[in-house]
């Protein structure tokens, strides 16, 4: 790779890390207009909607296979509905630091999933090692001795988790059943979107439906974290794993907390406690520290790509996680 390219992958990713890490804001400000089921499907819909524009500009072909199809409704299922409710519920309840803190788990749930369920994982030295120091700075964030005054605060940090996990799921099962599949990263991630966006809608009327107050600053949120942060995310993330490899775009994970945590301080004046501080530093750590046990036995990863909140991506050798 060129100087002048490694700069331009560099600064995209720069650029990736942030418009994810200003997912969680978006969420927290579109809340104040709409209800956690809205936010969802709005940002299914409007994502559904960017990617549609590419796979229709480019002429690409939707699968055939029902078989397939019923891979992409599951998948959309714990890769898009799930998560997207989770956060936003989440973001009712705690800051929007949290939910970005939180989010930088993905990898060491996709990692506890497939050593749990592929055959091919290991639970090696470092992988132990790495899940143990990333779970005890979840527990450092959670903040249990806080005591029985804070459940909604913990309530909204387990849902927040839980996204996370629903992501590491997504992760090993879009590997599982769709990583031979044959499907542009793009038309994938289409139909992957728009499934999810089909059963939000059926759901949201019945159970989240509430008058809206749609201010400018609520729509504006919601554009964003829809076209912005899952059709140029998605493509902008895509390029650089097919510039730099899975590996080196999983860096991602690391900047996206950081973006979250500094515009939840700054632009919606979100307190900074101690643990929040000091366990996101060690969730950052352990992810570190696991992801070098798994690129220490690849030798030559291979990328498969399949969107989530923003976008997902699954290597047959290396674990990455988007925001």
């Amino acid at each position: 790779m060129s100087l002048s390219s490694a700069r331009s992958a560099w600064f995209r990713l720069a650029v990736l890390g942030g418009v994810w890490g200003t997912s969680f804001l978006f969420i927290k400000v579109a809340l104040e207009g709409i209800s956690p089921l809205q936010v969802s499907l709005g940002r299914s819909a409007l994502g559904a909607a960017a990617l549609w524009l590419l796979v229709a500009a480019r002429r690409l072909p939707l699968p055939r296979d029902l078989r397939l199809w019923g891979h992409i409704a599951a998948l959309s299922v714990v890769s898009n509905v799930i998560p997207f409710i989770g956060f936003a519920w989440a973001g009712e309840r705690v800051s929007s630091g949290v939910s970005g803190v939180y989010n930088a788990t993905t990898p060491l749930m996709t990692l506890v999933v497939a050593i749990a369920v592929l055959p091919e994982e290991r639970a090696t030295r470092a992988r132990v090692g790495g899940l143990l120091l990333g779970f005890t700075g979840v527990v450092v964030v959670l903040g249990p001795w806080r005591g029985a005054d804070q459940d909604n605060l913990i309530s909204g940090q387990l849902a927040a988790l839980g996204a996370a996990a629903s992501y590491g799921l997504a992760f090993n099962y879009a590997r599982r059943f769709l990583s031979r599949a044959g499907l542009p990263a793009v038309v994938l991630a289409t139909c992957q979107l728009s499934m999810a966006t089909v059963l939000l809608a059926a759901v949201t009327p019945l159970l989240g439906w509430t008058p809206m107050t749609l201010t400018a600053r609520v729509v504006w949120a919601m554009l964003a974290l829809g076209v912005l942060g899952t059709g140029f995310a998605f493509i902008v993330y895509h390029g650089l794993i097919r510039d730099i490899g899975a590996t080196s775009a999983s860096m991602v994970t690391f900047i996206i907390p950081l973006v979250a945590v500094a515009l939840g301080v700054v632009v919606l004046d979100e307190p900074l406690g101690w643990n929040l501080f000091v366990g996101g530093a060690v969730v950052i750590a352990g992810v570190a520290v696991a992801a070098s046990g798994t690129r220490a036995r690849c030798s030559r990863p291979s990328a498969t790509a399949a969107s989530t909140d923003v976008a997902t991506a699954a290597s047959t050798d290396v674990v990455t996680a988007p925001r």
